[in-house]
């Protein structure tokens, strides 16, 4: 069941990577870097799981040898990435607008051609 996950994150990242490349379209580049993003958190989380785990909230009569938790860490970081890839897509976005008003275009190759 994992190996299905560390596929699709695997997947998402490629696709993403892809978009960005591939296309000249801003907003269809920004989508790309969501994609890709979301892989990212994917992969991280997968990485972090433990199979019959739980949660790392105990009292100190509940701690026993035999106690099996899920790592905190990677969930606080993709919480951390998801805030961060909403304000990088955000910032991105605001940054289409402005040169979608400056050049009339969000063409790449236009834009790049309006130069000089």
């Amino acid at each position: 069941m994992i190996t299905y996950n560390y596929i699709a994150a695997f997947f998402l990242i490629v696709l993403g990577f892809y978009t960005i490349v591939a296309k000249y379209n801003l907003v269809k580049t920004v989508i790309g870097l969501g994609i890709a993003d979301y892989g990212v958190n994917l992969l991280i989380i997968t990485v972090g799981f433990n199979p019959g785990g739980t949660a790392p909230i105990f009292t100190m009569g509940e701690l026993t040898r035999a106690s099996y938790f899920v790592d905190p860490i990677p969930q606080a970081l993709t919480l951390t990435s998801i805030v961060i890839g909403a304000c990088v897509t955000a910032m991105s976005l605001s940054l289409v607008v402005k040169l979608q008003e400056e050049y009339g275009t969000i063409d790449t190759r236009e834009i790049r051609r309006l130069r000089g």
